[in-house]
């Protein structure tokens, strides 16, 4: 008997008892459809935390304020970096592509009978836009030698055009910081929310000379921080073992000392990000694999009652001339089918429900846009997954209906 003939004659009994049938598939659809679901929501959440690294910029390390040490005590909150600092990482460090230093301060923005809050009032360097891989959408940034005179020039994000321009085109347009007037040189291109929810585009940014001098008053050209741009991604740590070469000897650190500055790296983030939802995903599929368990024993249970009540049928059967093989075979291919019916109903519905739960996360969490992702290779796996359960517990009751005598099978009431 050939598989086809076999196939038929398992879809005609399962055909007999449609709702039996539709229950024992249960289990396995819901299984199906959990695992599905869990592991894109997983892939989704990765790609989320993956597209926020990256909109910090491209290959970039940031240079942060350590503590330095007084009288063998050592301090916190030490202003440490300076902008000459910048100059010389980006001029010394043959694996940085640009570095700009950064100054922060909080500013009321005000343009007529408007004030305006930005989330982020930023003073930087000529080559912050390229160490963060933003673009102008229109006007100029800053030259070195606007920076050099603390002139009172501003680049603004769209929140602020859309606040206190509305439609009017903003460059050249006047606004006050602290009373202070200040031109409208550039418009940055939207980069949306970030994950916590902060709009990355209500930010102001000038010259950090301009902010160190004309707003918060200081004669000293400490900085913030450094944000500096590896050229490559194979480059991060060399650029940053350059770095931290650099300011050791700029620092006049004494060996084995501390230093007195941090270095992040945005590519060591985005792998703990990427071990973190990674590891979630697989806690949340495993989770879900349960049910697929349950649902394998449903089809094991179901099966050893089918081959209870077709007893005389399997005798007649191998009266006839069936082998015990074949019958083996019949019974097998039925708890398949059943899984792989299920694990086609479970894909589609893992399907739609992970479309489903990323709109609803988009419309409760107020961040940045959950991207929708369909996990491919899951869903086939979750269908070879299916296919083994159905044999795996099919195989016990395949194996008993095999090896009923069959004068004791035609006896069987």
């Amino acid at each position: 008997m050939n598989i086809l003939v076999t196939t038929r004659i398992a879809l005609r009994a399962l055909a007999k008892n449609k709702m039996r049938a539709a229950l024992t598939v249960l289990g396995i659809v819901i299984g199906i459809a959990a695992v599905t679901t869990m592991v894109s929501i997983g892939q989704s959440a990765g790609k989320l935390f993956q597209g926020v690294v990256e909109s910090l910029g491209t290959n970039v390390l940031i240079v942060f304020q350590g503590s330095h040490s007084v009288n063998g005590v050592r301090k916190s909150g030490a202003a440490t970096l300076s902008s000459s600092d910048a100059e010389a990482i980006g001029e010394e460090c043959p694996a940085v592509l640009a570095a700009s230093p950064v100054v922060w301060t909080q500013a009321h923005v005000i343009v007529g009978n408007v004030n305006w809050s930005p989330d982020e009032t930023r003073g930087v360097g000529a080559d912050y836009l390229i160490v963060r891989n933003w673009q102008l959408r229109r006007g100029d940034f800053f030259s070195k030698q606007e920076i050099t005179s603390a002139a009172k020039l501003c680049v603004i994000g769209q929140t602020l055009v859309a606040k206190l321009f509305q439609t009017t085109n903003p460059i050249g347009k006047e606004i006050r910081v602290k009373n202070i007037p200040f031109r409208v040189v550039g418009v940055l291109e939207a980069k949306g929310a970030n994950m916590v929810g902060q709009d990355q585009d209500n930010v102001l940014l000038m010259p950090y000379t301009t902010v160190q001098k004309r707003l918060r008053g200081s004669r000293f050209n400490t900085v913030g921080a450094i944000m500096v741009s590896a050229r490559t991604a194979d480059q991060m740590n060399q650029a940053a073992f350059e770095v931290d070469q650099l300011l050791y000897e700029r620092h006049r650190i004494p060996p084995g000392e501390d230093p007195d500055f941090v270095i992040r790296n945005s590519k060591e983030f985005a792998k703990l990000l990427g071990t973190i939802t990674g590891t979630m995903t697989l806690l949340l599929a495993a989770i879900a694999a349960i049910s697929l368990l349950v649902g394998g024993i449903g089809i094991m249970n179901i099966m050893l009652v089918s081959v209870t009540e077709r007893t005389r049928e399997i005798g007649i059967r191998m009266a006839v001339g069936a082998r015990g093989k074949d019958i083996l075979r019949q019974f097998l291919v039925e708890s398949v089918i059943l899984s792989l019916i299920g694990g086609a109903v479970g894909v589609a519905l893992g399907v739609s429900a992970s479309i489903g739960l990323t709109k609803v996360i988009n419309a409760f969490s107020g961040g940045s846009e959950w991207p929708v992702v369909i996990s491919l290779p899951a869903a086939g796996i979750a269908m070879l997954f299916a296919g083994a359960v159905g044999v795996f517990f099919g195989y016990y009751p395949a194996r008993r209906a095999s090896r009923l005598d069959p004068i004791e099978a035609l006896r069987y009431e």
